[in-house]
Parts: structure tokens; sequence; C-alpha cells
């Protein structure tokens, strides 16, 4: 067996404290004799919700070895309060211990950089492997069988059941809610995420008339289907075979729902989680999706936001083709030509009443975009950049928003903004570009819809639907502002040595057969930050040039290994897409770091 790095683990401290224990707090010596495997996430990232549905199987089949612990690391303020976390952990079913660390203690004892970082702590509490973003699943699942044999013939490995205790389930009808959309004869139907299903309720907005979808997850078309945490939901035009689209969230797909007898069909999506390589257009059934969460009809298509890969695509529903109609899967703020901007986790869609604007809720930026369909742009209504969010009304360019998740066109023209993080529905009105704020007190919302001079909000985390009458004057709130928590490395102005360190795992290898298997790809916020070095390459290592002039920016990093199996008797080998996006907050400091290494898989 190779030598591998052993590096004694940090003792894990969460200001919040823990869940998931049935009120224990634990330690590290709590874990001592299991393999532990540390999931720095936080709940507003879509990756770090990939990673935890990759976790799933391996949790399972490892149940008495291994024990994953989730290291609850916030980016936005509201991410910071427990009971958000709570409801978080309930939302999306995860089922291993979770330390609520609000003030990021634990995450700064680990030096974590990037939301998803997976940490492995061998049963003698030493770390032995690091790993950021997706797609490492499988090399976990090989080490952990490693360090089974390895510590079973030691005598240190302990089997048994872990620390899990399982919470009180949420009663009710619905669970976490997602959007809804308003039906021709007056009732609602739900995308009820936290049941897996769709549900139509009354008139009233609490009486169920029915639910579509028996409330267990998975991905069964007809009569008797399966859903999983489904989020948008568009009505469509007649003729189609369908009446409403779904954002089919955690299926990665498209589906179609016939409303006269609630059978289902997938439009799009083969269930797969998209990845970097994989198609980008194609016979709908035939290209793999990344999280779709939301979709509206637009331009004569079934606009998607692909939230997992920071993207608009659309679905042609004549030809049934599928693909990617604007961004570039980077990350971040960028407005632009459809093909150049860059999106961060879209997660709200609406079109203006003359069909010429696509807006959209663009989550991680707390911004508000929209698409201008006779030219062919983004452009940015409200929000500056992945960092910057708070709870100011007033001029446009000066107006945050805290992650906003859905976007509702109201009569007058205006928007209509379900401000989730902020617990508000705000409003932005094109013709004045002022922002102001409609109501508070909504926990969470994440859509709505206009029911006569009435709005419908999704409260996804009060579990309802809340009606109410449009104000006609704004509610007055104390503005704030905000910056993200996490501290900004300091480099020396000039020449950065970047390295994106990646070890394949066992029994693995880079496989150049066809070329590089390797791909990095760096720029900045501002653009006048990077003086060199951006742009796209294979080699994980670069030397980049930083403006002496500017005082901090961001640092987009994008890395992608693949990894095949290094067995010369299989005819074709398995091979394994390994990728995360960072977005490195840096300040310029004379005496300030001059290599900035950021760990992929392995141990720096």
């Amino acid at each position: 067996m190779a030598t591998r790095a052993r590096v004694r683990a940090p003792e894990l401290v969460g200001k919040g404290g823990w869940l998931n224990t049935g009120g224990k707090d634990l330690s590290l010596a709590d874990f001592r004799g299991k393999i532990l495997v540390l999931d720095f996430w936080t709940f507003c990232c879509i990756n770090c919700l990939h990673v935890l549905d990759e976790l799933r199987e391996l949790e399972e089949k490892h149940r008495d070895t291994l024990v994953i612990v989730g290291v609850h690391s916030p980016k936005f303020v509201h991410e910071a309060d427990h009971q958000a976390v709570v409801d978080a952990v309930a939302r999306y079913e995860v089922h291993h211990p979770v330390l609520d660390d609000p003030e990021l203690t634990t995450w700064k004892q680990y030096a974590v950089r990037a939301w998803p970082t997976l940490v492995v702590i061998d049963p003698e509490g030493y770390v032995v492997a690091q790993h950021a973003g997706e797609g490492h699943a499988h090399a976990i699942a090989r080490l952990v069988e490693e360090l089974e044999r390895e510590h079973a013939a030691k005598g240190t490995l302990r089997r048994g059941d872990g620390p899990y205790v399982a919470p009180e389930p949420v009663a009710g009808d619905l669970k976490f809610p997602g959007k809804a959309v308003l039906l021709p004869d007056g009732h609602y139907l739900v995308a009820d995420a936290g049941h897996h299903s769709l549900v139509e309720l009354a008139e009233d907005g609490e009486t169920v008339v029915r639910r579509i979808g028996d409330g267990e997850r998975g991905f069964v078309d007809g009569t008797a289907p399966r859903f999983s945490e489904p989020s948008g939901l568009a009505l469509a035009p007649e003729g189609l075979g369908y009446d409403v689209v779904v954002a089919d969230t955690v299926n990665h797909a498209l589906r179609g729902v016939k409303l006269a007898d609630g059978s289902v069909t997938t439009l799009a999506g083969t269930g797969r989680q998209w990845w970097q390589g994989s198609p980008t257009s194609g016979p709908g059934r035939e290209v793999d999706l990344s999280s779709p969460w939301d979709v509206a009809f637009f331009d004569g298509r079934v606009w998607i936001a692909m939230a997992g890969v920071h993207q608009l695509w659309a679905y042609d529903p004549v030809s049934g083709e599928v693909a990617v109609a604007a961004g570039t899967t980077n990350e971040g703020l960028v407005d632009g030509p459809v093909a150049e901007a860059w999106f961060a986790q879209p997660s709200g869609l609406a079109v203006s009443a003359d069909g010429e604007k696509l807006w959209v809720a663009d989550s991680e930026t707390s911004a508000v975009r929209w698409v201008d369909r006779a030219t062919g742009t983004v452009h940015t209504a409200v929000g500056t950049g992945l960092f910057d969010f708070g709870h100011r009304d007033g001029e446009a360019g000066q107006a945050l928003l805290q992650h906003p998740l859905g976007v509702t066109v109201l009569p007058d023209g205006s928007v209509a903004i379900a401000d989730t993080y902020n617990h508000a529905l705000r409003r932005f009105d094109p013709a004045t570009g002022e922002v102001s704020t409609l109501a508070t007190d909504l926990r969470e919302p994440s859509g709505a819809v206009l029911v006569g001079e009435d709005i419908v909000v999704v409260e996804s985390a009060r579990h309802r639907l809340t009606r109410l009458r449009l104000p006609e004057e704004a509610v007055r709130v104390e503005a704030v502002a905000h910056r993200t928590q996490r501290a900004a490395t300091e480099v020396a102005p000039g020449a950065l040595r970047l390295d994106v360190v990646f070890q394949a795992p066992a029994g693995q290898k880079l496989d150049e057969r066809y070329g590089p298997s390797t791909r990095l790809l760096v720029s900045s916020t501002p653009p006048e930050l990077l003086l060199s070095g951006a742009g796209a390459e294979s080699d994980l290592s670069r030397e980049l040039v930083l403006n002496g002039e500017l005082t901090e920016g961001v640092l987009h990093v994008s890395a992608m290994a693949a990894s095949c199996d290094d067995d010369p008797e299989i005819e074709y080998p398995a091979c394994h897409v390994h990728q995360q996006d960072w977005g490195v907050p840096v300040k310029l400091v004379a005496g300030g770091a001059t290599r900035l290494p950021l760990v992929l898989a392995g141990m720096e």
C-alpha cells in the first residue's frame, strides 16, 4: 500500500452546535475508530447540494464504518441563522450529523477555500485526503475501502451505528414548496419539493384537491409518477399534449404533466447530471441537464434556469431539441451577448407582458437580470457580484438583495422579487430604476403568482402559500449591506503562482490518449485585476500577474480533471470527472503570498 500523508485533524467547533444527534454535542474523540468524511457545505450552494446527493450511496453502503459530518459554513448572513440551518437539513434530507459553524471556525482550522470541500479523516484521527468540488464520490469510495482494510488489520476500526439521530418530521400538506402556478380554473399547482410531488390546491390556497406523485423520491413517468425535489412550473400553450412543464430539479430533468389524468412524460434530461464535456444540445431526452430550477415559455421555447451550471438553456417543444441559450458555465455577473454572459445559479424566470424580456433571479450574485429578446443580450437591473448582498432600497445601482429565488411580472410592468434570504417581497420598477420593499416577515419566499389585485407568495420555510394585497406604498426598511464572512486572501501584486493540486485516486490515472485530461480556466473581477494569465489552458499550474494599481478583486478559477481506471486488462476503462469553481477574494498587499494553492483532490 502506498504511503499516505497524514495530518492530525483539528477539533470540530461550531457556535451553532450539533444537529441530527439527538441533542448530543460531539467531538473528534466520538468518531475515533470510524472513517470520517467532513462535508463543508452551505445550503445556498448548488454544488454543495449535488455533493449531498453524490454521497447518499456511499453513506448507505458503509454505514457501519463511515460517518459523514456536514460542517455548515455560511456564505450569506441568513445562512448563519440557526433555524435556517435546521430548515435546510430537513429540506435536503441530510441523514448524518451536522455541525453548525456560523463563524467559520472549523472552516478556517481546516484551511478550506471553497464550497463544497470534502475532508477524509482516518480512524486514528488523521486527515488523509481533501477534495474540492463535485465528482469525488468514487474516489472517496475507493479510499474508504482501503482504509477499512488497513484499519481492520491494525485493529483500529470500530464497526457499528454512527451518532445520527433522525429529527422529528415536518407535518403538513406542503413541505418546503418551491414555486406555484395559477391554473385556468382558479386552483393552484404547487411544486411540493419536500414531498417530491406536485399538489393541486383549491382557490383558498390551502385545501388539497389532489397530489401528483406518491411522495417518494424517484424518476418515473406515467399515471403513477415520481419526482425528486421539483421546483419550477410553467403553464404550456395548448396543443402540446401536456399542460404544465416542471423543472424536476434533482432528477436533472424537464417533465410534462397532463392535468386531465395527472400523467407525466419526460421532455428533456436523462436523470444524469451534466458535466463539462457533455453535449450541450440535441434531442431532449438524450442530453444531460444540471439542476433545472425554473422554467418559462419565452420566444417560442421553454427557457430553463439551469442553476447547476450557471446557464440558461432552452427546450423546443416542437422539435424536442434542447440547447444552451445563454451563459458560459463560468459563475459570476457579466453582461453582454447571451453566449458571453455569466450567471450564478439562476433560479427564477418570468416573462414581460410584451414578451420582449425574460427576467432572471440570479441567486448567487443576489441580482435580477434580464435577457433582451430582440438583441440577444443580457443586462443587470439590480446586483453587483458574488460577495455583496443585503437589504437596501432606492436607486437600483446601489440597491441590495440577498439570494433571490423568484421573479413575478406585475400589471404595471414592474417586477416583484422573492428576496429569499431577506424574507421579503421586493419590487424593481424599470420605469424609475427604483427598488422598494412590498412586504417583510415572509419565511424564505421562493416564488409568487398574481391573482387579481393580490399576490400569492410561496413561503417555502413556512410550508404554505400566503396571499397578500399588493400595497400601494412601499414598506420602510432600515438599510443593511453585507459582504461574505469569508476572508480575502492576501497576495502580493505582480507575479502569483497558481497551483491546482490534483492527485488521481488510487487505481486511476490521468488518461491522455485522446488529448489533455485537465483544464484550467482563469479570469477576474474586475477584468483589469489580471495583467496576464487569464484564459483556458490544460496545465493545472499557471503564472499570473496581478495589477498593483488595484487593492482588491476576485480571482475566478475553474478546474477540471478526468481520471480513468489504471488497469491494462480493462478494454474500456471507467473514467470520472472531477471539477470545481473557485471565487477567491484577494487583497493586494506588499509582502503578501506569491503562490496560491487550490486543492482539487489530494493533499497540499
